[in-house]
């Protein structure tokens, strides 16, 4: 059975490669959006300027995300982050009818009863953000520095698969890009190859 939902629902792609007009590039400025939050409120890239910001594409019906919010591990990142400072928006870019998509009342619902700890959950119904990152796959993660720079993009962890029992084992590129920035150096992966399940366009 894993097996066969690896062989359908694994994704493995680059980001930031420069060779795509109007995808965002690691070390450039990020592409800045207008989302809504689960509760109606608008969230502006532009309006964290200052502040780090991770962005974290989720669909919580991806066996590569349920081993991480599963685990634990998700929610102990966001709320290690969110204590610091940092801006964390997870992003819901899965089309109607498709799974992952939700309404606002399953997404607050979902979010509380995996004790989820992202500063908001954002729909991307026009897929415009999505493309814009060129993100691919869930989860498909991005660090923002306060100047506005893209400075990660990629896969949450170095070791791509759903196995909960690989989180320990793997380096994660996430955190990894946060401390390297806040400690002044750079990042040693600032771009990585995204693992997970395909992001539902329509």
């Amino acid at each position: 059975m894993f097996v066969a939902v690896l062989a359908v629902g694994l994704l493995v792609g680059w980001i930031g490669s420069g060779d795509s007009a109007g995808v965002a590039e690691v070390g450039k400025p990020a592409p800045d959006f207008a989302l809504t939050d689960t509760n109606g409120k608008e969230h502006k890239l532009s309006d964290y300027r200052g502040k780090y910001v991770v962005l974290e594409w989720v669909n919580h019906g991806c066996p590569f995300v349920r081993k991480f919010y599963g685990s634990g591990t998700m929610q102990k990142l966001q709320k290690q982050a969110t204590d610091d400072g940092v801006i964390w928006l997870a992003i819901n870019s899965s089309a109607p009818g498709t799974q992952g998509n939700m309404t606002p009342e399953e997404a607050n619902r979902v979010s509380k009863e995996k004790n989820a700890a992202h500063t908001a959950l954002l729909f991307d119904g026009e897929f415009e953000t999505a493309r814009a990152y060129g993100a691919t796959a869930t989860p498909h993660m991005f660090v923002i520095d306060p100047e506005g720079t893209l400075i990660y993009g990629g896969a949450i962890d170095s070791i791509p698969t759903a196995k909960v029992e690989d989180i320990e084992k793997a380096e994660n590129y996430v955190l990894a890009a946060l401390d390297a920035s806040k400690a002044g150096k750079p990042v040693k992966n600032p771009v990585t190859r995204s693992y997970g399940c395909p992001i539902k366009f329509p």
